[in-house]
Formats: C-alpha cells, structure tokens, sequence
C-alpha cells in the first residue's frame, strides 16, 4: 500500500470545472461495472469466511492507482486529515515528511530545522525499526507511523535506518514541528538579501511579504529553495510573479482531458528587477522546479547548485463521498520553454523510480559528468535563447558538487545520536541568561563569540558518554565544522531561525558562490545567461 505524504504541487479543480473543460473521456462499459460489482455480490454470498466488502474495496482503488504514476494516490476517511496537516498545522515530533511504499516507511525529506534533519536523517532513508521493533511489514497506515513517530516534546526516539546497503541507528528528541515556510530571512551586507523557503504551504506569501518589509531595498537577491519538496502550486504561481513584470509566462499545464492553462505573471511584483540567484538541489522539487523554471527560462536570473528533483505531475484531489478522497494525476506541468520536468517513469513501477532517482542523485552528487541529455530534450530559453534541458529536473546554469570535506564518520555518529543538539539544548538552559546579558543583538555575538576550546571538550565528553567514541582524526577533519554548529546551535537559541543559518551558511559552498556571482553580476550575465 502506497500512500504518499505529502500535498505535491496541487491544482484543485471543482468537478464542475472538470465536466467543463474536459474533452469526452473513454468509458468505463457497463460490462466492466458489472463484472466488478458481480464479484463483489458473489464473495458476500458465497466466500467461505466473513469479509470487509469495504477494506476490500479500498484495496483495490490503492491497487488500481498503483498500477498508474508514481504520485497518483488514496487517501481515507480515517488519514485525510493526517495527509492534509503537513502544510498547515503544527504538531511535535521528529519532523519528516514521508512516504509508505510497499508496506515500508520512506523519508522523503527532513523538514528544515527539524529534530530529524538535526540528526542526518536524508531523502530515500527506509526506517525499518522504532524504539527496537521492527516496522516493516506490518500494515503501515499514515494513523500508525504518527502513532509511532510522534509524542510530546522532549521525548527522546531510536530510529533504525536503512541507507542502501547500510544499517544506521539514530536518536532523535522530538520537538515542536511548526509548520512555517520561510526558514531564514536576513541581509548579508547592504544590498544583498538572502531568503530560504522551506516549503509552499499556505502562510508562505504572508511570510515572503513580511520578510520583504524587514529589507533594505536590496539590489541582489538570493532566493534559496534547497531542500524545499514543493507544496501548493497557487503559491508556487504567487511567489514566481514576485520577480517579473506584467505578462510573462510562468507555467503551463496540460492534460489529456484538459486544455492548455497558462499562468502569467503580474506588475505586482517585490522583487522586479533586481539581481536574482535561485539555489537548488536534488532535494528540490515539484513548486520548487516551477519557480526556478520559470527563472531560467525567462532569462530573468541565474540558478546555481544540482539538479533538482523531477517531479511535474499536478494531481487532483477527487472526494469519493465517504470522507476519503484520491489525488489523481490529470496533467503535466511545463516551464515556459515548453520543458516537462517530471522525471522519467514506468506505469505500475514505482519503486523502481524512487530507486532510478536514488541512483541518479548518488551519480550526480560529486560530479556533473554523468548528466547527459540527448539534443531531443533540447529547449531554448525565451529571452537570450539559451540552451536548457527537460526530461527530469531542473540542471542549474551553474553545478556545485557535494561538499563532503567537512564530514566525518566522527561527525556523523554525533549527528546520529544526537549529541551536539542535545549537548548545547542543556547548556543553554543552564546559561542563557548569562549569555542574554553578553550578547544583546546578533551581531555581537557572531564577531565576539567563539566555541572555546573548554566547551568543545565538554561536548566531546557528553558525546562519548552518549556512545560515541572519541575519534582524534575525526575531530581534526570536522572539528571546525562541529564548532560552527554549535555556535548556529547557540545563536537559535539565543535569537531565531535566520540566526542560525546565517551562521551555518558560512564557508557552504554553493551560497558563497552565490554571493560570488551577485558581486560580480555583469561578468556572470554574459557567461551564464548569454546577455550581451
């Protein structure tokens, strides 16, 4: 059973729209009917035990869409709420979005600044214990894994990983997961604005528009949307018009029972004109791919990181009367040079596609070598005429490789168990005031405070205590890197979100070479988006 958690881009149509709009669809004969209806009729009179006519029903809708795309899907009267809460509620937790594929547990993605991305949890990890007890096939429900993931803040969790071929413990504190989109909002230097959205739920534009009034009238922008798996495409549509002018193309969608519906941008823009740079990766998908496409195939900035994810199917939701309903997949997203993003894809096989994306992240992650696209996936940009690709994700105009230099088995047995967060959450209790009275605005503390070498031990010490054997050539390849953690660590604490990653950004290979291009904006214009 397949039930994805998550709300991917969606359109919501009203069935009268549907009935409007669609051309005349191939029925379903009265004989199909009939035969589904007679089998029925014939196990409740005749099967030799008694069975649920209604379980057996739900089956074989799930069974049905299976045999479609990989993100056509059932929800029931009993997870709707549940499968609809991720983009607008709040709740504690270890903060994942997930997927259950084949009776297994899938994280799509870590929330940003969740308890799980704290610890190392990653995209396609398959969690096959909690708290010891294995979890595979037991009949997952989406009621079952938040029976079993959540509870009250500051309860702590073992979760069994499988990554690969490899098996990887974690514990996790759960926290409270608030379901807010824009992670970081700040200046980096005068002119120079830097936003991180997480997601496109429903709050995202208030929160960009609030965001927007704290700057400065910036000149450049960077507009990272790493990480963030999508959302609502109305918000995806709203924050894309945030950049151009009146009527440029933005997306468009197709159908096989709808026409083209294209939406076009605006003159109510915040950010018209300026310098823009759009961060992406692997991780980046669905809303994520139609505002970076929209982007770069207006030539309107330039786009910098790894290939982003490739998801560009829009679904539907459809109630089916009882309180369940189905997100039905009805058409295709396509940028404006006309690409189709969604990665490739074989009906009724989607555990092989989640495996094919696996592989072509790991394959893509450290190099740009292995991308190749044929010249029948070739598009050119609206503007400047440049060559872009379809066929699966977004490639951005300028590829950063992975940077693992910093990363040790040292560091990740800390992140695994948790050890840094948990270290730093205690000695913040126990000195926040003290650091409150010493530090009174941010930029105090980032230019006077440095993790001392004294408190760097103590964590260390709390770390083998925990389980995590001092490791002396570990903490010289990512000791520098653990310190930057746990001053962001100190500094949420002390401040809010944005503190954090203006902290954690620092030496982060692909937003420094952001600011690179923004400072030397006329350079990159020519090389990347070909503007003479």
């Amino acid at each position: 059973m397949k039930i994805i958690f998550r709300l991917l881009p969606a359109v919501i149509f009203l069935v009268s729209t549907f009935a409007a709009h669609a051309q005349k669809p191939d029925i379903i004969t009265d004989v199909s009917i009939n035969k589904y209806r007679r089998l029925l009729h014939l196990i409740s009179i005749y099967y030799i035990d008694t069975v649920n006519q209604q379980q057996i029903v739900e089956k074989a809708i799930v069974g049905t869409l299976k045999t479609l795309d990989p993100h056509s899907y059932y929800i029931s009267k009993e997870e709707y709420k549940a499968a609809t809460e991720p983009l607008e509620g709040n709740f504690d937790g270890i903060g994942i979005e997930f997927n259950i594929l084949e009776d297994t547990l899938i994280v799509v993605s870590p929330l940003s600044g969740g308890p799980s991305e704290k610890v190392g949890l990653m995209s396609g990890d398959r969690i096959i214990a909690v708290d010891g007890k294995s979890v595979a096939n037991i009949n997952l429900t989406i009621e079952k894994v938040h029976s079993l993931l959540r509870g009250p803040k500051g309860s702590q969790i073992s979760v069994g990983v499988k990554r690969g071929s490899s098996l990887i413990d974690f514990e996790i504190v759960r926290d409270k997961i608030p379901i807010n989109s824009v992670d970081a909002a700040y200046e980096i230097k005068p002119g120079l604005a830097y936003l991180k959205l997480s997601r496109f739920a429903k709050s995202s534009m208030s929160e960009i528009e609030e965001s927007f009034s704290k700057f400065r009238n910036p000149k450049s922008l960077i507009l990272d949307l790493r990480g963030n798996g999508g959302g609502f495409m109305n918000i995806a549509n709203a924050l894309a018009d945030q950049f151009f002018g009146d009527g440029k193309l933005l997306v468009y969608t197709e159908g096989r029972f709808f026409p083209v519906q294209k939406e076009m941008s605006t003159d109510k823009g915040l950010f018209k004109n300026g310098n823009l740079v759009v961060l992406i990766d692997e991780a980046s998908a669905s809303a994520s791919e139609i505002v970076s496409g929209a982007i770069q195939d207006q030539d309107r900035g330039i786009i910098i990181g790894r290939r982003s994810f490739g998801k560009g199917l829009v679904q539907t939701e459809f109630p089916m009367g009882d309180g369940s309903a189905v997100r039905l997949t009805i058409a295709r997203y396509h940028t404006p040079s006309g690409r189709a993003i969604q990665s490739p894809y074989e009906k009724g096989k989607t555990e092989q596609y989640y495996k094919n994306l696996s592989d072509r992240v790991m394959a893509e992650a450290f190099s740009a070598d292995s991308i190749v696209f044929p010249d029948s996936l070739k598009y050119n940009t609206l503007v400047n005429n440049r060559t872009v690709y379809g066929g699966g994700g977004i490639m951005p105009d300028i590829y950063v490789p992975l940077d693992t230099s910093k990363y040790s088995k040292y560091s990740g047995a800390l992140n695994r168990k948790n050890v840094v967060f948990q270290f730093v959450s205690t000695y913040m209790d126990k000195n926040r005031k003290t650091f409150g009275n010493k530090y009174r605005t941010l930029d105090a503390f980032k230019q006077s405070f440095a993790v001392s070498d004294d408190l760097f031990g103590e964590m260390i010490a709390f770390g083998e205590k925990e389980g995590v054997p001092i490791d002396e050539e570990g903490i010289k390849i990512s000791g520098t890197h653990i310190r930057q953690y746990m001053k962001a660590l100190i500094a949420r604490s002390l401040f809010d979100y944005s503190a954090y990653f203006m902290i954690m950004n620092e030496g982060d290979s692909v937003y420094e070479k952001a600011i690179e291009v923004l400072d030397n904006w006329d350079k990159y214009k020519k090389e990347c988006l070909k503007e003479k």
